[in-house]
Parts: structure tokens; C-alpha cells; sequence
């Protein structure tokens, strides 16, 4: 089925994002000031009873049933359609999107379902999160890929002294924006069920380096790291994990040839490849991540720990 966001966002979603889920889980009460303090001769919480309480496997990275929506799929070589394909290999029913027609080749390759959306538009994510709902049911995986520049959608490289306000705010929305807003539409219903998987896509440059010209894709990706570790300390309760992955140097067809010559500077020599950051993506997005939450994982062949090049 052809779903256009931009001829449903007109109606009015049925999620209400700022009320709380009902489903929530009450966080374990602080100990009062009269609690009776803990002593050396204190007795040790037995582990089997600090275990978690739940039917889940106990180690597993199958997703069995589970709703995936993977952003920023429609480049046949990009980091999205490679997630989107791990993920359907893990079980998953899988739905992708992006702003292009095109997203209903990469589904028919995939044998998943394609929705058409500007993710920046808060209406047709809203929208989005309905047809969902409507065709798969309630998404309990949500990996937040849209963002990562590609030759339809370069990447703004301009000194910041140059930069229009309007470059800046493009930047922004695309590579943060675009997250804040599909986590809010889908964290409600994960709330619900008390189990979800969020991962957004960062990037080694802004949490941990830059280049100069790209202040803002810096800024953007700095933020999706505060906005991966804000979500998970307030979904921890629901049973939501939420983590980020930080791509380094990774080959695709919208690589310059300048990104190819950094990839091959790097400590393992070449650059890194979409299927092996869906990797990572993948897992984070399992049951055998259960104990994973607010953290960056780093896929960039070991060249941010690398002080400079050996001589």
C-alpha cells in the first residue's frame, strides 16, 4: 500500500504526545530519611531476587513480531536500508520511510511496508505514526536514521561567519529535529507495552570531533547524544532503552573522495560499510541490550582513540 504522509497530515493524529502513558511503571520509592540506615552487618540482596521481573529471553537478539520503523531508508546502499534489512532477518515486521517515492523500491526489495514523509513536519509524522499503527500496529523498535547527508540531501558546509540563519536551522532540523519528533510520536505507545528500543543515528563528528565548515551537522549531532541520554533516563522506567551510534568514515555512494581517504587513515585502513554499523545498530535494538541505556557507541575503526598516526 502507497502511504503519502503529505495527503494525511491534515487530520488530526490520535496520539497525544504531552500526556503521559498510562501504562507507565512507577519508579522504586527513594529511601525516606527514617529508613533504617543500611550497616556493614547489613544483609545482601540476594541476586536472583534483584533480577529483572518479566517474561523477556534472557539473551537473545531476535525480534520476533516486534514493529520496527527504521527513518532514512531510501538509498539502496545507505546505513538505513542495511538496518532495515538486519532487522527483518531478526524477525522483526519492518516499515521504512523517507521524503521520496523511492522508499517503495527499497520495501518491494525488502518485502517490508514504505511510507513517504518529511520528518521534519511535525503534522506528517503524526500522520506517519498513525498509518503505522493502522498497517503493523504500535512500533516498539524505532531507529532515528533520517539526517546523514547524501546526495540528494548534502550536507551544508559553509565557515559558521557564512552560514545563513537558514542553512543552520536545515541543518538542525534534519539531523535533530527529525529525531525529537518520531520519538515523541512512538514513545507513547512503547510506554504502553512497557518494552521498547530506541537508537538514533550520531556521528563522530560533533560529539567528539569536527571539521571545520560543519558546525551545524556538529551541533545537530552533539545534540542527538543529549537528547539519546535525556530519553533514557526518563523512559528507564517503561522498560525503554534508548542509545546512539556514532558512525565514523563509512563508505556509501554519497562518500567524497575525500571521506574515502579519510576511512583509509583510520587504524583498520579502510572505511567502515553501512552493514557494519547496522550491526551495531541492530543489537542495541535487541532483548540482549536489556541492560544498555544512554550510551554512544563509537563504529568509526578506532580512529577517535588514535592520539595521531604512528611515525
Amino acid at each position: 500500500m502507497v502511504f503519502d504522509a503529505r495527503s494525511a497530515s491534515g487530520s488530526r493524529s490520535r496520539r497525544d504526545a504531552t500526556r503521559p502513558a498510562a501504562g507507565r511503571r512507577p519508579r522504586s520509592a527513594a529511601p525516606s530519611a527514617e529508613s533504617e540506615p543500611l550497616t556493614a552487618d547489613s544483609a545482601p540482596v540476594p541476586i536472583e531476587d534483584a533480577a529483572p521481573e518479566g517474561d523477556e529471553a534472557p539473551v537473545t537478539l531476535r525480534l520476533d513480531g516486534k514493529v520496527a520503523l527504521v527513518t532514512g531508508a531510501g538509498s539502496p546502499d545507505g546505513i538505513g536500508y542495511a538496518t532495515a534489512r538486519r532487522l527483518r532477518d531478526l524477525g522483526a515486521r519492518v516499515a521504512i520511510v523517507s521524503t521520496t517515492r523511492r522508499i517503495h523500491e527499497r520495501a518491494t526489495e525488502l518485502g517490508v511496508t514504505g511510507f513517504v514523509a518529511d520528518l521534519t513536519d511535525e503534522a506528517e509524522v503524526g500522520a506517519l505514526a498513525d498509518a503505522i499503527a493502522d498497517q503493523l500496529g504500535d512500533v516498539e523498535v524505532l531507529v532515528n536514521n533520517a539526517g546523514l547527508a547524501s546526495r540528494t540531501s548534502p550536507e551544508v558546509l559553509r565557515p559558521v561567519a557564512q552560514l545563513t540563519y537558514d542553512e543552520w536551522r536545515a541543518e538542525i532540523d534534519r539531523n535533530l529535529s527529525t529525531a525529537f519528533l518520531c520519538s515523541r510520536a512512538f514513545v507513547g505507545g512503547m510506554s504502553e507495552q512497557g518494552w521498547g528500543r530506541i537508537v538514533n543515528l550520531a556521528a563522530t563528528a560533533g560529539p567528539i570531533n569536527a571539521l571545520p565548515t560543519e558546525a551545524a551537522y556538529a551541533a545537530a549531532k552533539a545534540g542527538v547524544v543529549g537528547l539519546t541520554r535525556a530519553l533514557a533516563m526518563e523512559l528507564v522506567a517503561d522498560g525503554i532503552n534508548v542509545n546512539c551510534v556514532a558512525p565514523g568514515t563509512i563508505y556509501t555512494a554519497a562518500s567524497t573522495v575525500t571521506e574515502i581517504k579519510q576511512g583509509l587513515g583510520t587504524p583498520i585502513g579502510r572505511p567502515g560499510t553501512p552493514d557494519e554499523v547496522a550491526a551495531a545498530i541492530a543489537f542495541l535494538c535487541s532483548p540482549a541490550a536489556s541492560y544498555i541505556t544512554g550510551q554512544m557507541l563509537v563504529v568509526d575503526g578506532g580512529n577517535s582513540v588514535r592520539e595521531a598516526e604512528f611515525r
